[in-house]
């Protein structure tokens, strides 16, 4: 950002504007605003660097690591290279149990996605120490950890100070609160009188943050756990402190991205951007979802399609994916994968939506493919051509002219023949 700042393109720059087809000048404007952040921390060396923001793709993350109950990081590695090999920008490890930094250092590594963490997730087990025995010094020792290891963005729950918890507690919650960082930041003040750490030396964390280059993605802790208790006055006074926040780190050339709900009825999502890019100046969103309803558990990587299709098109720059198994258990590498298609399919459809430059074309080239019914292009294009080419093989066909649902009535087979100047015969027979 303070590149950007002194009309210096970096080569991240150069490598984001050839990504997004856009003038590195103009680009190089926007990450000095703020509109964009580019996460790429001066130690992740194999990182092939996105932009996140206005005018730019929307970007996609997924979410991976171990918990207490599932501690095999052999699945996790496979989730990571499930990740890539979709094309996924962005890895959070939320790992939450242990000592989690050989793993973490190990994606790091192999990664050319940009890397997430919470650092409040893992404070417990990276202290060894429990919740009430932290210290703020502890909470910094931690993020440091982090960023020396190569971390580009790290979520911070700063926003949830005495302030936004006095707004939480006067005006009650459904859900209360669901945001796993929030809740055990809201249970250390609590239970030690304290301002929150992450707000009340919000200062010295930028100092670590900007050492790094490491990008601040500023956690929603009282984000809506259910579509009755979002737009409420816990959610909106926490994105005020957001925007303040916001600005801090700017001036202390922190790149900034703001997260936003997970749960929010389809009728209030576009009202909620106009909201966060108004209170927080025009930064990055990030949002979770939102999932549309909440009876769908086992499905909630549709939910959170729907939603995230809705907030990507109406602005939100980033979509967090949802999997099948959101509230029921770690998910495996079918859920990962079915969480990253939905994603990426909420996030393009979005994308043409935004009239994102070239967005357009790939739906443009399968239409091609279609039109001349050239199923190995099709299967090349789709995002997923493994699962269409066993599909389409599943039920074998008589002629390789269309698919078995309609055989020789197939729509586009008997106009491409009449235009052909051919006849178009069902019955040979006859």
């Amino acid at each position: 950002m303070e590149a950007a700042k002194k009309g210096i393109i970096t080569p991240e720059m150069k490598t984001v504007a050839q990504k997004e087809n856009i003038d590195a000048a103009k680009l190089m404007a926007l990450v000095g605003c703020g509109q964009v952040a580019i996460p790429a921390n001066i130690r992740h060396h194999s990182l092939s660097p996105e932009g996140v923001g206005t005018g730019l793709k929307t970007k996609t993350n997924v979410n991976l690591g171990v918990s207490g109950d599932c501690l095999n990081y052999e699945a996790e590695l496979e989730k990571v290279n499930l990740s890539l090999k979709f094309g996924v920008e962005s890895i959070m490890d939320l790992s939450n149990y242990g000592k989690t930094n050989t793993f973490r250092k190990q994606l790091i590594k192999m990664s050319p996605a940009m890397i997430g963490t919470v650092p409040m997730y893992d404070a417990i087990g990276y202290l060894d120490k429990d919740l009430l025995a932290i210290t703020a010094q502890d909470f910094m020792r931690v993020v440091r950890a982090h960023a020396e290891e190569g971390v580009d963005f790290m979520t911070i729950h700063a926003g949830i100070n005495k302030r936004a918890v006095e707004a939480f507690k006067r005006d009650g919650r459904r859900t209360n609160i669901v945001s796993r960082g929030g809740s055990l930041l809201f249970a250390w003040m609590e239970m030690t009188g304290n301002e929150n750490p992450f707000y009340e030396y919000y200062d010295d964390f930028l100092k670590i943050l900007r050492e790094f280059d490491v990008t601040i993605s500023l956690g929603d802790a009282l984000r809506p756990g259910c579509i009755d208790d979002s737009s409420d006055a816990s959610q909106l006074s926490e994105l005020i402190e957001l925007g303040h926040l916001t600005k801090r780190a700017w001036a202390k050339d922190v790149q900034v991205m703001v997260e936003g709900p997970g749960h929010m009825g389809i009728n209030e999502i576009a009202a909620n951007i106009v909201f966060q890019k108004k209170l927080c100046h025009n930064a990055p969103f990030y949002v979770l979802g939102p999932l549309v309803t909440d009876v769908a558990p086992g499905y909630d990587h549709i939910t959170a399609a729907i939603g995230g299709a809705i907030a990507a098109a109406n602005g939100a720059d980033f979509l967090c994916y949802v999997t099948p198994a959101e509230h029921l258990r770690l998910p495996d590498a079918n859920d990962v994968k079915e969480g990253i298609i939905a994603t990426k399919i909420a996030a393009h459809a979005a994308d043409i939506a935004k009239g994102i430059p070239n967005a357009r074309d790939w739906d443009n080239k399968m239409s091609d493919a279609r039109r001349k019914i050239d199923w190995d292009a099709m299967f090349e294009l789709a995002i997923d051509g493994e699962k269409a080419k066993d599909y389409y093989e599943s039920t074998p066909t008589e002629e390789k002219h269309s698919c078995s649902m309609c055989g020789k009535m197939c729509a586009v087979r008997t106009t491409n023949m009449i235009l052909e100047g051919k006849t178009v015969t069902l019955h040979p027979e006859n």
